[in-house]
C-alpha cells in the first residue's frame, strides 16, 4: 500500500473545548500533519449559524458540522441528541465543500458511541479501512457506577455500541486489561484489537493565571488535581484525605476544573473548614504546564466501582510535567502496575482514606529525597505516551 494521503478523523470533542479528549485529538491531528498526511477533523457543533464551518488549524482542516447540543443538558435529551448527531453531521457534510472529497482512511474516537453511522458511510463511500480509538467501555462503566441499570436504556445503548464496533477493522484500546472485552469481536476475519496507548504532545510552559506563591498555600508541598470532577472520579475521598492531613502545615491541595461534583466538593471543603484546600475554575490547556511547574504531586482519582480500565489523560500530563502521581483507583487497574513498575508515585486500590494518607506522605517524602523522580516521570512520558508513536501505529493498521 502506498502512503496514505488523506485521513478523516471523526470525534465529538475538539478545541476550543478544554477536555482531555479535545486536547488529545488536537495533538493527534497535528502529528498526522507532521508525518506528512492530510487530515480533516469532523466534529459536531451546535453553536454555528450555518450547516458547516471550515477552518484551518496549523494545516489541519477542521470541519464543524451543525448538530444538536449534547453537553450540559439532561441525560434523556443528551441521548436523543447524540443518536441524531451522526445523521445531522452526514446531512450537513453533503452541503459542505468537502462533500465529494475522498479519504484513504477513517479514524474515529469513542466516547461517544454514536458516531458509527457517519464513520460507516465514509468507509463505504471511499472503500477504505477504519480505525476506532476506544477510550472507555460504555455503557458498561455507567452500570458499574450505578448511573444506569441493565434495563431497556442499557440494551438500547448496547445495540449502538455493538454497531459501532462492527464498522471498525481495527480497535485500539488503552490498556491490556481491555483486550478480553473484545475477544468475541476479534474472532471475525480481518478484525484486530490492539493496545493503543494514550498520548499527549509536549507543551511549553507559558505561565499560568493561577499563582500558588500568592495563595494561602505558598511554600507548601502541593498536591494538584486538574480535570473533570464528576461521578466517575469518586473524588470525595480526596476531601477526606485533605482533612486527615490538615495538621500537616507543609502540605496543600489544589483542585482545578469543572464537572457535576465541582461545587459539591468545594462546599464540602468549606463546611469542614479546610484551609489546606483551594478550588479554581477550569483553565486553558495551554496554562496547565505553568500550573504543574508550581506543584509537586499530581492526583488521579477513579471511583472504585469501575470494572473497566483506563489511563486518564491527566496521568500523562502529570508525567509530562515531571510530577509523580498519587492515584486512588479501582482494584486491578493497569495504571497501578505502571505506577509501581516505573516508580513514578503511589497507587491506592482499597479506597481507604488511611491507606491514601500513608501513601500521600510517602509521596511527599520521596519527592524530597529522590532526585531522579522527576526524570523518571519525564522519561516514561517520552517512552510510552507520544502522539508520534500513535500515528505510526494507526497508519500501520491501515496497511
Amino acid at each position: 500500500m502506498t502512503k496514505l494521503l488523506r485521513i478523516a478523523l471523526i470525534a465529538d470533542v475538539f478545541p476550543p473545548l478544554r477536555s482531555s479528549g479535545a486536547v488529545q485529538l488536537r495533538d493527534l491531528s497535528l502529528e498526522f500533519i507532521r508525518q506528512g498526511y492530510k487530515v480533516t477533523v469532523m466534529i459536531p457543533s451546535y453553536d454555528i449559524d450555518e450547516a458547516w464551518s471550515l477552518e484551518d488549524m496549523e494545516g489541519v482542516e477542521v470541519l464543524r458540522l451543525k448538530a444538536l447540543r449534547t453537553r450540559d443538558i439532561g441525560y434523556i435529551r443528551r441521548t436523543i441528541n447524540e443518536f441524531l448527531m451522526p445523521f445531522a453531521m452526514l446531512h450537513n457534510l453533503r452541503k459542505s465543500p468537502l462533500s465529494n472529497m475522498s479519504w484513504d482512511g477513517i479514524v474515529w474516537y469513542s466516547p461517544t458511541i454514536f458516531l458509527g453511522p457517519i464513520a460507516n458511510s465514509l468507509k463505504k463511500t471511499n472503500g477504505c479501512r477504519s480505525y476506532l480509538i476506544v477510550r472507555d467501555i460504555f455503557p458498561d462503566w455507567a452500570v458499574d457506577m450505578g448511573l444506569l441499570s441493565r434495563g431497556l436504556p442499557y440494551r438500547f445503548l448496547k445495540v449502538i455500541e455493538r454497531y459501532q464496533y462492527s464498522i471498525a477493522d481495527v480497535i485500539g484500546v488503552q490498556t491490556p486489561a481491555n483486550l478480553p472485552y473484545f475477544d468475541s469481536w476479534a474472532r471475525a476475519p480481518e478484525r484486530r484489537v490492539e493496545v493503543l496507548q494514550n498520548w499527549l504532545a509536549e507543551a511549553p510552559d507559558i505561565g499560568c493565571s493561577i499563582s500558588v506563591a500568592d495563595s494561602p498555600l505558598a511554600g507548601r508541598t502541593i498536591f494538584v488535581y486538574a480535570g473533570n470532577m464528576g461521578v466517575a472520579q469518586g473524588m470525595g475521598i480526596l476531601i477526606d484525605l485533605a482533612e486527615r492531613l490538615h495538621d500537616r502545615q507543609d502540605i496543600g491541595f489544589i483542585f482545578v476544573g469543572r464537572g457535576s461534583d465541582f461545587h459539591v466538593l468545594c462546599d464540602d471543603a468549606k463546611v469542614r473548614e479546610l484551609d489546606n484546600v483551594i478550588f479554581y475554575d477550569e483553565i486553558a490547556s495551554s496554562e496547565i504546564p505553568g500550573l504543574y511547574a508550581q506543584c509537586h504531586v499530581g492526583i488521579v482519582a477513579l471511583d472504585p466501582r469501575h470494572r473497566t480500565h483506563n489511563i486518564p489523560g491527566k496521568f500523562l500530563s502529570y508525567l509530562q510535567g515531571g510530577l509523580p502521581v498519587l492515584a486512588s483507583i479501582n482494584s486491578g487497574n493497569d495504571l497501578a502496575d505502571i505506577i509501581d513498575r516505573e516508580a513514578v508515585g503511589r497507587a491506592c486500590l482499597d479506597h481507604s482514606v488511611e491507606t491514601l494518607r500513608r501513601l500521600a506522605i510517602e509521596c511527599v517524602d520521596e519527592t524530597t529525597i529522590d532526585s531522579n523522580m522527576s526524570a523518571r516521570c519525564l522519561s516514561l512520558s517520552a517512552k510510552l505516551f507520544t502522539p508520534k508513536s500513535v500515528v505510526k501505529q494507526i497508519i500501520a493498521a491501515f496497511k
